[in-house]
């Protein structure tokens, strides 16, 4: 890793680094890039995932014995483990680098998801859920803020979104593997569960490899002085885009980025730059993630439970509902996407927030009346979730590109924080209770306040939301070291 040379504060530097990144053409290396830092929503729909299926083999006498409730607490825990996870490492991220954060938040998740499967009783699983969380919260600012910047301006909503949508693909792999590994016919109950949370450790290792050929983010060199370093990664990305031939790109389109050279950004203008300067943006990105939080959590966490209780299938048989769930959700983005481009992202962002809420008030309405089965239950929700995980992978995208480059990871962890704490935390527990009340009456009421958050949501992206489609992240959102006075 390279020492980072003395920064000569207040020393106006010019650069061409992000026109540079923005005309790139599409190829391997930013497949490699992708592959490499975009797996960290694998890791997390894996886990959600695992949480989700082992909730009820986990109530077992010969597992945990957990309750109704402990189980919703435990995925509060986790949820609680990745907002000072993302708050601590998002600070970091900003402070020391892109590339130095996805190695210690990757190290964590490592290190506890391992653990967990060791868990004796209620108190350590939720210790190590908790901690395992912290290690996703931090990949959460390190890697969202990296990806952003290291993709061209005309391509990033479509590939932030299906970089989100690979959650889905871990969901579909725990889910898959929950399957096998919660079948006491191949592995007895005690034994199972623990194999489980195996997996995300042995992804996490390959994962851990890979990241190895990942540069630092040029922009963010180039704001704490490192021209020279980020002139380097920047030719050598040209180079390999263009089979050696960097003289064939296209002309470099506006002007050179001006910003006073620094090594960190006080406190003082960080808190006035979220809070004050842009205030707009920070209702928008706060709107946007307790919405989606509230709506995923509360129906993602509590799927097996629901499945359970009123349609009777037992834990090792709702694996298979939610591996159909979790195909159904990855095709989403993978379709839609393109249009966040395209159509744009207000009438994309708002249109698909509202019509989850409406989906969701709808299929609410039929479950209270009795009128779906476990298949046509899971169906439905396949059919609102195709559309909500878009508008879930809207928010992040939203989040990461409306602020300056100085604080976009930190950006990203205060709201993924406030919105999981305000709405997804509360969540599975609050949905855990409804559950163990064992009344559809409750429960629909849950669904439609989740709904009602949803186009609320859409309400706020159409008063305030940011036309950000084919912009570069400067003019989105000029960095803080380019202000004069």
């Amino acid at each position: 890793m390279t020492d980072n040379p003395p920064v000569k504060d207040g020393q106006w530097i010019e650069t061409d680094v992000p026109a540079r990144m923005d005309r790139l053409p599409w190829s391997r290396w930013h497949w490699l890039v992708v592959s490499a830092l975009g797996v960290t929503w694998i890791l997390d729909g894996l886990e959600v995932t695992l949480a989700g299926a082992l909730g009820v083999m986990l109530k077992n006498p010969h597992t945990l014995a957990l309750t109704d409730a402990q189980v919703g607490e435990s995925a509060s825990c986790y949820l609680v483990g990745a907002v000072l996870g993302a708050l601590v490492f998002g600070y970091g991220t900003d402070r020391l680098g892109r590339k130095r954060l996805f190695y210690v938040t990757l190290l964590v998740y490592l290190s506890f998801t391992a653990a967990t499967a060791f868990s004796w009783n209620f108190a350590s699983y939720a210790l190590f859920r908790f901690l395992t969380g912290a290690g996703i919260g931090g990949e959460y600012a390190a890697i969202n803020s990296a990806v952003d910047e290291l993709i061209p301006a005309r391509l990033r909503g479509r590939v932030d979104l299906i970089i989100n949508s690979t959650y889905w693909l871990g969901a579909a792999l725990g889910a898959g593997a929950t399957v096998i590994l919660l079948n006491p016919r191949y592995l007895p109950v005690w034994l199972g569960w623990r194999c489980a949370f195996g997996i995300g450790a042995l992804l996490g290792l390959v994962v851990l490899f890979f990241r190895h050929w990942v540069p630092e983010s040029p922009r963010w060199l180039m704001t704490h002085g490192r021209l020279e370093e980020a002139g380097k990664i920047v030719a050598d990305v040209e180079s390999k885009s263009t089979d050696g031939h960097p003289e064939h790109l296209p002309p470099l389109e506006g002007k050179k980025t001006r910003l006073k050279e620094r090594d960190h950004t006080p406190w003082s203008e960080i808190g006035r730059a979220i809070f004050h300067d842009h205030r707009r943006s920070s209702l928008l990105g706060l709107s946007l993630m307790v919405a989606q939080a509230f709506f995923y959590n509360a129906i993602f966490f509590t799927f097996t439970q629901v499945l359970e209780k009123y349609y009777h299938i037992p834990g090792d048989k709702g694996s298979w509902y939610v591996f159909v769930f979790a195909l159904g959700n990855a095709f989403g983005p993978v379709v839609l996407g393109r249009l966040f481009d395209t159509v744009g992202r207000k009438p994309m962002i708002a249109g698909t927030y509202a019509l989850s809420g409406v989906l969701l008030a709808i299929t609410g309405w039929m479950f209270n009346a009795g009128m779906l089965t476990a298949t046509t239950q899971t169906l439905a929700w396949t059919i609102i979730f195709f559309v909500a995980s878009s508008a879930s992978s809207a928010a992040y995208l939203t989040v990461s590109e409306i602020f300056p480059l100085e604080i976009r990871a930190l950006a990203i962890a205060i709201f993924y924080a406030v919105g999981t704490l305000a709405g997804g935390a509360a969540a599975p527990t609050l949905f855990g209770y409804l559950i163990g009340q064992n009344s559809r009456v409750y429960l629909f009421g849950g669904y439609l306040l989740g709904s009602a958050l949803m186009i609320g949501a859409a309400g706020v992206e159409l008063l305030i939301g940011v036309k950000a489609e084919g912009q570069s992240l400067e003019s989105i959102a000029a960095p803080l070291a380019s202000r004069e006075g």
